[in-house]
């Protein structure tokens, strides 16, 4: 769950009435698990969000549980059994009184085509980190899943208009459709990032081909994804990427 959808959660049941606490990271210093701004949403038999987990997490969920609200600081030390080292402060709130708070910005925005079996491996990783995802296939005769509100599903045969600043992952289920997408996009040269599925067949035809046009052929990587990670299974592929995603996202910020 993001940290977007934690707060939706709190919202509606907030509006509904539900009793519940909400515990959040008001301070963190040294090495912790989680930074300030990570938080739960807690009732007597459920417990959504996390900050952190292991014995923090338990004796947390314990203090609201047992309705101790206010601020109590931590140390990850050996009393809880964490050597960490570092030390945090959570705050306790009723939900009635609790009100929602500015949240980060994406770590990435994706441009994601194809919705075949990795682009869909691809989406499930995607739903529970903080990004935004448009993510777009020329199908229409086949139907997206049911997607979290930061992923965005549209129908077009074609590259559509880049976000300054995007990530883009090409992965059609047509060959000639990935080159034409490509081939659009390094036109346009917006794209922090362009990454293509495919093997080192594909690659070198695709970059004799966009070298031929005058095309900036060296910013396609293809195949996509993190170096290192071995196999063909979509799972893993899409393993690869979102590394490769989040890699580039840490370094932006």
């Amino acid at each position: 769950m993001t940290d977007a959808e934690l707060q939706r959660l709190a919202l509606r049941w907030q509006h509904e009435g539900r009793q519940a606490v909400w515990m959040e990271v008001v301070e963190a210093r040294g090495s912790v698990p989680r930074g300030v701004g990570a938080a739960m949403l807690v009732t007597a038999d459920e417990a959504w969000g996390s900050i952190g987990g292991g014995h923090l997490e338990w004796q947390a969920l314990a203090l609201a549980r047992a309705g101790r609200f206010g601020e109590h600081p931590f140390a990850l030390g050996p009393s809880l059994g964490q050597c960490c080292g570092g030390a945090l402060r959570l705050r306790l709130l009723p939900l009635a009184d609790w009100q929602p708070t500015a949240l980060p910005p994406p770590r990435f925005h994706l441009e994601l085509y194809g919705a075949g079996h990795v682009g869909r491996a691809l989406v499930r990783l995607l739903s529970d980190l903080p990004c935004s995802v448009r993510w777009i296939d020329a199908r229409e005769d086949e139907p997206f899943p049911a997607l979290p509100p930061h992923i965005e599903a549209l129908h077009s045969e074609g590259a559509e208009p880049c976000p300054e600043g995007a990530h883009v992952r090409v992965m059609t289920h047509r060959h000639d459709l990935d080159l034409r997408i490509t081939e659009q996009l390094l036109r346009e040269g917006r794209c922090a990032s362009l990454g293509v599925i495919g093997s080192a067949t594909k690659a070198a035809r695709f970059r004799r081909h966009l070298q031929a046009k005058g095309l900036p052929a060296e910013r396609m990587q293809c195949p996509t994804g993190l170096p290192g990670i071995a196999g063909k299974e979509p799972a893993v592929i899409a393993l690869a990427v979102t590394a490769e995603l989040l890699q580039a996202g840490s370094a932006k910020r």
